[in-house]
């Protein structure tokens, strides 16, 4: 079991705890007629796949319209409530070979899971159905807990999540046998065998009476999982026996066969011990939700949001449960833990699948009332930028701005400029009309006096910067220059060779976005921190 510590920019000079607009997400409606949706997909364009439980895939236009001829239309077993066309994943190439992955129940009774491989037709929006390959098949016991989702990480492997065979409470302990694939999560190369290779990097490859394409084990029923698209972790949504909901995490790189303790976990709490081993064998959820006092039923795992439109939601974890539906959302607290929000209340009940588009904006899909929203931040506006040059801090434009000094309220500071006149971590609340203030990123001054702050300023530019940021007047001290992302993650470090001139950061590397620019001495003391962005 790891303990996994994140440091996060907030975290870095101090609580900055003023009042601001809490964040929120609203289901705006995007198109209708989507009957028992269980996946949301994209081909690397505009249209979005949306996967129907009974055997078809339906496209779904930018404007909303559903395309008359599906995509895909196959023979199912869907007469169980969790059987059925569960998933899709397109191959990572699929601009040049058309290749794409369905995961679906075949047969009668408790059947059989199979994922396929299928091709595109000369018509862009409709599929080959005599062109499928089995890839992959495993025989069910039960008729419930057969997973569904399938993926490709970041490393082009096909990930792959099996529930634990079924009935209740893991009769057969599948997902502690590690001869079968039943409560695991399988990886395999689809590229380099046929049907499939196993990676030479899964866990368990060469280890006897163990099949080397299982990569994690001890899941109850992942129905819904994926990949941060910024940084390769790994988020699962593991439905729970009868009492706790949980969330899985696992970082991006590490192939060591993470055990995530079904059955004997059930969330935090032992559930069936027979057989197993001490605690510190098995890697606990980073949340949990109960079934008894707050009503949860069925986990929906979702995405961690990397779009572009909603600076609020950028690197929160975004999930749901079928039941309930409210909306939460998980984001590091710079202290190797999590903060859970509550992002939508009252919810939406049927909520079964979470996605993304080409942009990797996010989407839900009903099964109940057959409807895909878009999950959207209706307080959209991204977080104000200070800028300093010497002591004048100017905020990005808003309609309204109030300046705190360490968390405390400056009296009679609200233009969108202010003079700082004293050392200390400055922030500024802007507003942006009715019901919606946004605070920014901290940013420290240091004023030893005036005449040494204009003698010799710290100064960024361009703003924002393009492939090359320039830092000028740095401290003689300095020796390391950092940037930040917004998770808490350093994403760039350059050691500071002059001060006599501009320091040229070389940033062509990273994706647009805000940044805290750290610079250190060589004790690794913070004599700098400076919000800076970057522009594509």
């Amino acid at each position: 079991m790891k303990k996994l510590a994140f440091l996060a920019p907030w975290a870095l000079s101090g609580a900055i705890a003023v009042a601001q607009s809490p964040v929120t997400v609203q289901l705006v409606p995007v198109a209708t007629g989507l009957t028992r949706i269980t996946d949301i997909v994209h081909a690397g364009d505009e249209r979005i796949f949306c996967v129907l439980q009974a055997g078809s895939i339906r496209i779904v236009q930018p404007n909303g319209t559903v395309l008359p001829t599906p995509f895909l239309s196959i023979p199912v077993n869907s007469s169980g409530n969790e059987q059925g066309l569960l998933g899709m994943a397109f191959d990572p190439d699929y601009a040049n070979n058309g290749f794409f992955y369905v995961y679906y129940t075949t047969g009668s009774g408790a059947g059989s899971s199979r994922v396929s491989r299928f091709s595109v037709s000369s018509d862009p929006n409709v599929a080959d159905a005599s062109s499928e390959s089995i890839i992959y098949t495993l025989s069910q016991p039960y008729t419930n807990h057969n997973g569904g989702d399938l993926t490709f990480g970041p490393d082009g492997y096909l990930y792959i999540g099996f529930g634990d065979g079924g009935s209740a409470g893991d009769p057969q302990n599948y997902a502690q046998n590690m001869n079968s694939a039943l409560g695991k999560m399988v990886r395999i190369d689809v590229n380099g065998g046929s049907p499939y290779a196993v990676p030479a990097d899964n866990p368990f490859v060469g280890t006897a009476g163990v099949l080397p394409e299982i990569w994690a084990s001890g899941l109850r029923n992942p129905w819904r999982f994926g990949f941060d698209a910024l940084t390769g972790d790994l988020w699962i949504g593991d439905v729970g026996q009868n009492a706790w909901e949980e969330v899985d995490f696992w970082p991006a790189g590490d192939n060591s066969g993470p055990d995530f303790g079904w059955r004997c976990y059930e969330g935090l709490v032992t559930f069936n011990t027979n057989g197993c081993g001490p605690a510190a064998d098995y890697v606990p959820p980073v949340q949990v939700h109960t079934t008894s006092s707050s009503q949860w039923c069925s986990i929906i795992g979702g995405r961690v949001y990397r779009g572009q439109e909603f600076a609020r939601l950028y690197g929160r974890y975004i999930y749901t449960d079928y039941c309930l539906g409210r909306f939460h959302s998980l984001r590091p607290d710079g202290q190797g833990g999590w903060i859970n929000d509550l992002l939508l209340t009252p919810g939406s009940f049927g909520i079964s699948c979470i996605g993304e588009n080409s942009a990797l904006e996010l989407y839900a899909g009903n099964s109940n009332n057959g409807t895909l929203y878009r999950i959207v931040d209706p307080c959209p506006n991204a977080a104000p930028i200070i800028s300093q040059a010497e002591n004048v801090l100017t905020s990005s434009e808003a309609q309204t701005y109030t300046w705190y000094l360490n968390g405390e309220l400056i009296p009679n500071a609200t233009g969108q400029e202010y003079e700082a006149v004293a050392s200390g971590t400055y922030t500024v609340l802007a507003g942006f009309g009715s019901n919606c203030t946004v605070l920014s990123e901290p940013i420290y001054v240091s004023l030893v006096g005036v005449d040494e702050v204009n003698a010799n300023p710290v100064r960024v530019h361009p703003v924002p910067a393009n492939d090359v940021l320039n830092v000028d007047g740095l401290p003689a001290s300095a020796r390391v220059i950092r940037l930040v992302d917004t998770a808490g993650r350093t994403v760039l470090t350059q050691q500071v060779s002059r001060i006599d001139g501009p320091v040229q950061v070389d940033v062509s590397g990273l994706p647009a976005a805000q940044y805290l620019m750290l610079v250190d001495d060589d004790a690794g003391a913070v004599l700098v921190r400076m919000n800076v962005s970057v522009l594509r």
